[in-house]
């Protein structure tokens, strides 16, 4: 499996990245080139193996330039989600020990932030696309240095910290297998030979590069000698045309996508040619069932779901034949010994709820500078989590049900929110849904359902009504919503999780101080 420069020198001019929106090219020599000046820049600035930089930038050809460089200089590089508070950023940065920073000039303002708040370990301020006072210009700085090798290349890789859904991002630390620049992709002989990548892979992504899988798709596509389309940002429509257009053969997608694409009118869906995809990978989120079947109809038996964590702690896969027999499956571990534990850590038996750990993993993780999360992530067997709750059935394949710290206590009952907005999301008027508990002082805590409508003249009591009406005949009386609000945007990121404690502590604050949030609630962003 060649690196990069090495299809830079069998195939120069082939594509390895096309930017989806501009049809920016950037060829296999381009990449090598660029990637090239960008590791000579990194040592000029004294930048050795094992430093850290971080990066907030939007889906740009630069982002996996920059990517390339850190990955040939030996650098632990940690891409930024451009959806984080300052507060959030700035620990990142301190966290990692980042000694440069490298920001965009089409998030000035929120790099202008970073830079008046940046903790003294950063020295080094760059901007791509642009310049502004504090930074230096990205562009002119490589333009200076050659665009042959570092002397002494090494291999770097992402430090990527968790999406902070539920807590403080940790920043999740998985080292090299081995310092050889021409160290195979990790995921290339696992989740790469199971999904069938090869050099004639053309890898649609539409999701932030910041991301885990994304970024780790795009490398390990680039690592094999394919060809990667990048979406500026996810646009329902543009996929489907997309695919068509290039003739796209693997995709990665979050099930908030599926639900984009299938809420689109009849005659758009049928308007494109998606025969060419032979995989179209989701993770990320649990996926509702009806949205599953409807995308198998619609695609064929090409959607391939896979579970697994930055941590690296273990993987499961299914294919679609497999998922028909074992519908709302994440599939058995390929990767990994399943085990699901119970809260005193007994072993459960199939079919029991519990929080679900892996074992057996070769490389063990560490949150970075987080030495206390990194021990409550294992237990005394070497088994670690990640908090997911779910169960096995008798064949060992894994179903989850939610996020261990968003499980509801009703009445001494446990409730699981992901069951509840699994259901919610197929009403037609409901473009995304949020559930989660608020307390009650009678039974602890109560069922809150907050709903983004497809249109916001629906967001009345009328329409409120209406969908708990439809959800009652669906769901037993103890988990139904106690009431149920509106928002006009929920804070949903791009990678399709729901940011869902951002919700909780708006609501809850509002329970303290005595307001009332009524069913149509007016909120211009959801949080």
């Amino acid at each position: 499996m060649p690196h990069p420069s090495v299809t830079a020198q069998t195939y120069p001019h082939k594509p390895a990245i096309i930017m989806g929106a501009s049809g920016e090219v950037v060829s296999y020599r381009e990449l090598d080139e660029r990637s090239n000046q960008g590791a000579q820049l990194f040592r000029s600035l004294g930048l050795k193996a094992g430093d850290h930089i971080g990066m907030m930038l939007e889906n740009n050809r630069q982002f996996l330039e920059i990517a390339w460089a850190a990955q040939r200089a030996g650098i632990i590089f940690t891409p930024i989600s451009t959806h984080l508070k300052l507060a959030e950023a700035a620990y990142i940065i301190e966290n990692c020990g980042a000694s440069l920073f490298i920001g965009s000039l089409a998030l000035a303002e929120v790099a202008a932030q970073v830079l008046a708040a940046a903790p003294g370990n950063v020295t080094h301020f760059f901007m791509v696309g642009g310049i502004k006072p504090g930074f230096e210009s990205w562009e002119e700085a490589i333009d200076l240095q050659p665009n042959t090798p570092i002397a002494d290349e090494s291999n770097g890789v992402p430090m990527l910290y968790s999406s902070g859904t539920t807590g403080q991002p940790k920043g999740v630390f998985v080292p090299p297998e081995s310092d050889d620049v021409n160290t195979p992709h990790p995921m290339a002989g696992s989740i790469g030979a199971a999904f069938g990548f090869s050099p004639e892979s053309v890898y649609l992504s539409p999701a932030p590069l910041y991301h885990a899988a994304p970024l780790h798709y795009c490398m390990m596509v680039t690592f094999m000698g394919g060809t990667v389309i990048v979406m500026e940002q996810f646009d329902a429509e543009r996929a489907l045309q997309l695919i068509e257009d290039h003739r796209v053969t693997h995709s990665q997608w979050v099930p908030i996508m599926f639900i984009r694409m299938l809420k689109l009118p009849q005659e758009v869906r049928e308007r494109y040619d998606v025969s060419s995809m032979q995989f179209a990978i989701h993770a990320a989120a649990p996926c509702p069932i009806e949205v599953k079947e409807k995308m198998i109809d619609w695609w064929g038996e090409v959607i391939i779901e896979y579970y697994a964590a930055s941590e690296g702690i273990g993987v499961t896969i299914i294919d679609s034949a497999n998922w028909l027999t074992h519908k709302g499956s994440v599939g058995p571990a390929v990767v990994g010994e399943l085990h699901i534990l119970d809260d005193d850590g007994n072993e459960l038996p199939p079919g029991e709820i519990g929080t679900i750990y892996f074992g057996g993993a070769q490389t063990r993780f560490a949150y970075h500078n987080e030495p206390e999360k990194t021990a409550g992530a294992y237990n005394e067997k070497g088994w670690a989590t990640t908090s997911d709750v779910g169960y096995v059935d008798a064949d060992g394949f894994l179903y989850l049900t939610d996020r261990k710290n968003f499980m509801i206590i009703s009445g001494g009952v446990n409730i699981y929110p992901q069951e509840i907005e699994n259901l919610l999301i197929t009403h037609p008027k409901i473009a995304d849904v949020a559930v989660f508990g608020l307390p009650h002082e009678e039974f602890g805590e109560q069922v809150k359902a907050v709903v983004e409508p497809m249109n916001w003249a629906d967001a009345t009591d009328e329409v409120a009504i209406e969908i708990m009406e439809w959800l009652r005949d669906k769901l037993s009386h103890i988990k139904m919503p106690r009431s149920l609000d509106f928002h006009r945007k929920l804070p949903r990121m791009d990678n399709g999780k729901l940011y869902k404690r951002h919700l909780v502590d708006e609501y809850r604050g509002a329970t303290r101080s005595g307001e009332e949030m009524g069913a149509s609630t007016d909120k211009e962003d959801g949080v």
